[in-house]
């Protein structure tokens, strides 16, 4: 690890070298190159060199113990020992975490998509719980969220929603979100006050840029069409609603959320553009399936991320064996405490696996 180190704080130093010299003033271009990787380097080498600095110390210091210093020296320096050996500690844990490998889809905008499971009218009130849950969630950091497609009902219930979240590092947050969410509950329509067992899926999707996915407008079947839903303003009058399909891969987006037919084209493109994205992501990744479809499972109970019981005001995410209390809180889009459990639990799996 510290052989990296050195190398990445030797980096740092020619960078801020060649950044200085007269040649690279009038190369711009160059010049903006250098400057943007020193900056990718910058924070670590300072922490690095922190973290030098304070061995030297911490070094130096244990040396006045053997110069035959008086007791009131001998404590104060044990007592500055104890304090550098802490935050060398501290600084330590930062090193590690800073050079796992970073996930490049982090800051990126997304799209989501919550689907009814097993359970019926249930896994459909549930999934609009979730939609709910991730909205208050997306607002509490400011993020802007926009439906693209939902299927809803009468009651309430939502058989399929898909919407994006636009904001930095909304990926890095909602990843953890993907997979099967089982719910524990007595249903509103429930006489006899059993508890049902019911499931929801989600997926989550780092929007594509265009650059980054070739599609060829002939591979392209655009289909226009009337808004539908459970009533009122979700039906309209003029054919805006948009349906692609990518003929090659038979992967099919829809949107009809928006009165403007260009703006439901855009974002249907952009929910296609996210999944032949991921598909091509997963192909490079190496992974025997669409990452997708790794996602959403087959939406059986069994198949679980996490269960939101809610006679006993418990959520247990069953990845890092967790378990939390004050439900209605959670279920508010207070999401930051489970989500900050499970990353501090996968950065703790990267280091035991990439770091020797």
């Amino acid at each position: 690890m510290f052989r990296r180190l050195d190398k990445i704080e030797k980096r740092y130093l020619e960078l801020e070298e060649q950044i200085a010299s007269p040649e690279i003033a009038f190369d711009l271009k160059k010049l903006q190159a250098l400057a943007q990787e020193r900056a990718g380097l910058e924070d670590l080498a300072t922490l690095y060199r922190s973290y030098k600095d304070k061995s030297g110390m911490l070094e130096e210091t244990k040396k006045m113990l053997t110069e035959g210093l008086d007791e009131e020296m001998i404590a104060m320096a044990k007592e500055e020992i104890e304090s550098l050996e802490s935050q060398l500690e501290s600084q330590l844990h930062e090193l590690k975490l800073a050079l796992l490998p970073k996930d490049a889809n982090d800051d990126r905008d997304i799209i989501i998509e919550i689907r009814a499971g097993t359970g019926g009218d249930e896994a459909g009130l549930f999934a609009a719980d979730l939609f709910r849950m991730y909205s208050r969630y997306a607002q509490n950091k400011k993020w802007g969220a926009d439906i693209i497609d939902a299927n809803e009902t009468a009651i309430g219930s939502i058989k399929e929603i898909i919407f994006e979240v636009k904001g930095k590092g909304a990926f890095s947050r909602f990843k953890y979100e993907r997979g099967v969410h089982r719910v524990q509950r007595v249903p509103t329509t429930e006489s006899s006050g059993r508890i049902h067992t019911s499931t929801a899926t989600v997926v989550v999707l780092p929007e594509a840029r265009e650059v980054e996915v070739n599609i060829n407008p002939k591979d392209l079947r655009i289909d226009i069409f009337h808004s539908g839903g459970a009533g009122g303003q979700n039906v309209n009058k003029v054919a805006t609603a948009v349906r692609i399909t990518h003929l090659p891969t038979g992967l099919v987006a829809v949107c009809q959320d928006e009165r403007s037919q260009h703006r439901n084209k855009t974002k249907a493109m952009a929910v296609l553009r996210a999944r032949l994205l991921n598909i091509e992501q997963s192909k490079h990744d190496g992974e025997i399936t669409e990452q997708r479809r790794s996602q959403v499972g087959s939406g059986e109970r069994s198949e679980k991320i996490r269960t939101y019981n809610f006679p006993q005001d418990r959520i247990t995410d069953h990845r890092v064996g967790l378990s939390m209390h004050n439900l209605p809180k959670i279920m508010e889009g207070e999401l930051d405490e489970l989500i900050d459990a499970i990353a501090t639990s996968e950065q703790a799996k990267q280091l035991e696996t990439q770091l020797v």
